[in-house]
């Protein structure tokens, strides 16, 4: 068997920021540290944390009075920067700054009059954080949309989560143009999104299988795996080698490997370890050499 490896693949630039951030945060004031959400979604990444003294919540409410924590990677609303000064606590925020550039964007728009739609998955941490910026509609980049009510002469903006499926998105704005031609149109998909999408593009048509590595709730590891599959490929998305099943590799001679951008490179490693391939051939794509500077508090 030879192993095809996507290249990009695994961390971006704003979960190795969002993971520096309670790493000195655990070392230069010492657990407990509270988390807002799990700081990525990586079941990986938030156990080791949580071994040195880090606490993840879902809500500030659960946050003793006083305590510190650090709000997730994915951005949360201002409400909870309200309850948390209300409870005294010392926030610091980890938002990746690709997704302040929605809050700033959406913030901007409403201002100028505009209705503000964006596009992304109901129900996802980024999605919350965004919609509690401003007023705005939110249409699922996967199906119909629905904006029936609105007037075709709407001044409107169009956002997007940063983590969705490149093609899929596409669609839902073409959909929305069609209603409001003269709408402003911000793709606010990541660079990361994107290259982990154009490699695994670039990839898929040389394997039998793609493993996607990272967890289930990750948005950006989802839409790897169903680009790989819209290609025709067999396509599994695994947190580990524990999780894969013998029989997908039943007559498999390439099976091509990519990871989400909160995906720690070490469980990659595992499941090649696994696999023992008589090969392993990297499939590079775009060169990646962004970095973004911590919050004040800690610089």
């Amino acid at each position: 068997m030879e192993v095809l490896l996507s290249s990009p693949r695994g961390f971006c630039a704003g979960v190795v920021r969002a993971i520096d951030v309670v790493d000195i945060c655990l070392r230069k004031f010492g657990p407990p540290v509270y988390v807002k959400h799990q700081i990525v979604h990586n079941p990986y990444v938030v156990n080791d944390l949580e071994r040195r003294g880090a606490i993840t919540v879902e809500t500030v409410e659960e946050i003793p009075e006083g305590s510190l924590v650090v709000f997730s990677a994915h951005g949360s609303p201002p409400e909870d920067f309200e309850k948390a000064k209300a409870r005294k606590l010392k926030v610091i925020d980890a938002v990746c700054p690709l997704v302040t550039k929605v809050h700033n964007e959406a913030k901007k728009y409403h201002r100028e009059g505009k209705k503000v739609i964006l596009v992304g998955h109901r129900g996802h941490q980024e999605v919350r954080g965004t919609m509690g910026q401003v007023e705005m509609t939110l249409i699922d980049d996967a199906s119909e949309t629905e904006l029936s009510g609105w007037d075709a002469d709407e001044k409107v903006a169009v956002l997007t989560q940063t983590t969705l499926s490149v093609g899929d998105t596409a669609q839902a704005i073409d959909a929305i143009k069609e209603k409001f031609p003269e709408a402003v149109i911000r793709n606010d998909i990541c660079y990361a999104t994107t290259n982990r999408q154009e490699a695994v593009t670039k990839m898929a048509g040389s394997v039998d299988l793609v493993l996607v590595i990272g967890a289930k709730n990750s948005s950006n590891c989802n839409r790897l795996r169903e680009v790989a599959e819209s290609l025709g490929v067999p396509s599994y998305l695994i947190n580990g080698p524990e999780e894969i099943d013998p029989s997908w590799l039943d007559g498999k001679e390439r099976v091509g490997i990519t990871s989400g951008a909160s995906t720690p490179e070490v469980l990659v490693e595992s499941v090649i370890e696994v696999l023992a391939p008589e090969k392993v051939t990297i499939v590079s794509g775009v060169e990646e050499d962004v970095t973004f500077t911590l919050p004040k508090q800690l610089r």
